[in-house]
């Protein structure tokens, strides 16, 4: 049965975009150099339009796919991506993998989070499968997660995923060279940073350390624009980071005029999870520590991490573990999918693909004359 957001008229990309970034405007002190970094980001692939984009999924999803607007509604990830997962250390100093990006967290109908990891893998062009390989590893990793709701801790098991996503020397002299080069383009001084964002930062760093610099960070996709702040410092032998970035309502929230208050700690703690001791929320600012084990995972840039059959069923798997972590929800879940048609996630990812591709043309129209760094 369809929604009354999907009975509503299709509004432009053009005019969704122009509509979010005002209210954004009213959230935060928007970074306009970063925002600006955005759009031209959002010219380079259908993929990284999508990652950047979740406010407008978040708008017309249900008028794609009016069919999968009535299934069961959950707390859910929202913006599920095959670049959504990182690494940190739990309490006990354990390596942990799983969803490292909550802020567009929301009550959701649980399709939608595989739809838009699906359609993330087929056009990121890191796999090379077909559409229905790729529904096919999702849904089989997400019954498996539906049913054991426990977290991917690298410690025991799972060390065919420890070996991929473990920092290497590559991977390690790249986060410093990204550290840098932040230092380098914006370092700031620190009464140029928001007095909730510095002492937000100052409060995770040891007593002793001496520090460096503070500077804006450019990272991410969909948070591009939203301020976000690191401060480097020297401890003991080394260098360590933290960072603060502004949180804002979620996407999903705001398309539904739903008024709300992030909800990145609630999820990120959940009971599906083994959480970063180091993630804290504090006066609109998420704030975390960052080292070459404590990071998103980026796809390519130096990571080499393959996506393939065994890391889209983890995927895949993680997402039901966040979904089912509430068993009453996990069985309206179970009794969805068996009434479900079979191939209803690759015909759901065909058309939802085919909405961002054509979204991601137009865009591509609208700002032929922008002017981006090369």
């Amino acid at each position: 049965m369809a929604t009354k957001a999907a009975a509503k008229s299709r509004e432009s990309f053009r005019a969704t975009n122009a509509r979010y970034e005002k209210w954004l405007r009213r959230q935060c002190e928007v970074d306009e150099n970063a925002l600006h970094f955005k759009h031209c980001r959002m010219r380079e692939s259908a993929f990284a339009f999508l990652r950047a984009t979740f406010f407008r999924w978040a708008s017309e999803i249900e008028a794609v796919l009016p069919d999968l607007a009535s299934a069961p509604a959950i707390p859910a990830v929202g913006d599920a991506h095959v670049q959504n997962f990182g690494i940190w250390h739990d309490l006990e100093g354990r390596l942990v993998w799983g969803v490292n990006d909550f802020d567009d967290a929301a009550v959701i109908p649980y399709p939608f989070d595989l739809v838009r990891l699906a359609v993330s893998a087929k056009i990121s062009g890191k796999t090379g499968f077909s559409r229905g390989e790729i529904c096919a590893d999702i849904m089989k990793g997400y019954r498996v997660g539906l049913e054991s709701s426990e977290p991917y801790v690298l410690n025991e098991k799972h060390w065919w995923l420890r070996r991929r996503v473990h920092a290497t020397e590559k991977s390690i002299g790249h986060f410093w060279k990204e550290i840098d080069k932040a230092k380098k383009r914006d370092e700031l001084p620190a009464d140029k940073v928001p007095k909730e964002a510095r002492r937000g930062l100052r409060s995770l760093m040891p007593k002793d350390c001496e520090v460096v610099a503070f500077a804006r960070r450019v990272a991410g996709g969909g948070s591009l624009g939203r301020p976000r702040f690191i401060v480097i410092a020297c401890w003991r032998g080394g260098r360590i980071v933290r960072e603060a970035k502004a949180l804002v309502q979620s996407a999903w929230d705001w398309s539904h005029k739903v008024s709300s208050k992030p909800r990145f700690l609630h999820f990120a703690n959940g009971r599906s999870r083994s959480p970063d001791p180091n993630l804290h929320v504090r006066n609109g600012y998420l704030l975390r520590d960052l080292s070459p084990e404590a990071r998103k995972l980026e796809l390519g840039n130096d990571e080499d991490i393959k996506v393939d059959h065994r890391l889209l069923r983890a995927m895949g798997r993680e997402l039901g573990a966040i979904h089912g972590t509430d068993r009453a929800r996990a069985k309206q879940i179970k009794t969805h999918l068996n009434e479900a048609d079979a191939n209803w996630l690759t015909v759901s990812a065909k058309k939802a693909e085919d909405f961002v591709r054509s979204d991601f043309a137009a865009w591509k129209r609208a700002t032929s004359r922008l002017k981006c760094p090369k």
